[in-house]
């Protein structure tokens, strides 16, 4: 089990990592926590994610009121209260501006073709929430229908949000996410695109629920 400390040092950690790989432009994007005690230690609002310190976090309690901290929250904390409380397995979530899945997202195209086994056995489908204004609660609602069976969404005309049971799986949800969006757009530049075959999806989802078993498991045996 992580101490407060360390949840911080990581938040900066791939905060910094979302910066260095242009998933983040300026002061974007948000990361957070839930800590043990139900309360979320997040990224502050208005500062670059590739400059932070563990000093500028802040935390807040499930209403999304600041229990301290000496920057602001940001007004998608929102965003990320809404997943928790929907997902009682996701412990970490990352919102980013990934150029290439914001730009499907912009286009009001969700990334939901079986292009690479790979990619549906992480993520199976990233679909795209209809949009609303950024920081209000109206957001956040956007998702609903889409939380519960995704650990990935294309916010139209806005960005990416992605989660997990930790701060490294959200992150890494992300990264592939992007990368399954290059992937994406080079098959539309090329004019042609050759999905799996529901067969072959059908074994790949049997694989993913297999391996989201396992991996429920092990979190589990670790908190024992």
């Amino acid at each position: 089990m992580k101490t407060v400390q360390e949840h911080k040092d990581e938040i900066v950690q791939y905060g910094k990592l979302l910066h260095q790989t242009g998933l983040v432009a300026a002061t974007d994007g948000n990361l957070s926590v839930r800590l043990n005690d139900g309360t979320v230690l997040c990224t502050p609002t208005l500062m670059s994610k590739g400059m932070m310190t563990v000093d500028d976090l802040v935390i807040v309690d499930p209403l999304g009121q600041k229990v301290s901290g000496r920057r602001g929250v940001s007004s998608e904390i929102a965003m990320h209260l809404f997943i928790y409380r929907n997902r009682p397995d996701v412990n970490a979530v990352v919102h980013a501006h990934p150029p290439t899945a914001t730009g499907f997202a912009a286009a009001g195209m969700p990334l939901d073709s079986a292009l690479c086994s790979e990619i549906v056995i992480t993520l199976g489908t990233v679909p795209l929430a209809n949009y609303e204004t950024p920081g209000t609660p109206e957001l956040a609602e956007g998702l609903a229908p889409l939380v519960g069976g995704h650990d990935a969404i294309l916010m139209a005309n806005h960005g990416v949000v992605t989660y997990g049971e930790d701060l490294l799986t959200a992150y890494m949800n992300m990264e592939t996410v992007e990368h399954y969006a290059k992937i994406a757009l080079v098959t539309h530049m090329l004019g042609k695109q050759k999905p799996l075959s529901d067969t072959h999806v059908s074994k790949l989802r049997e694989i993913r629920q297999k391996y989201l078993s396992q991996n429920h498991v092990g979190a589990a045996r670790s908190d024992d």
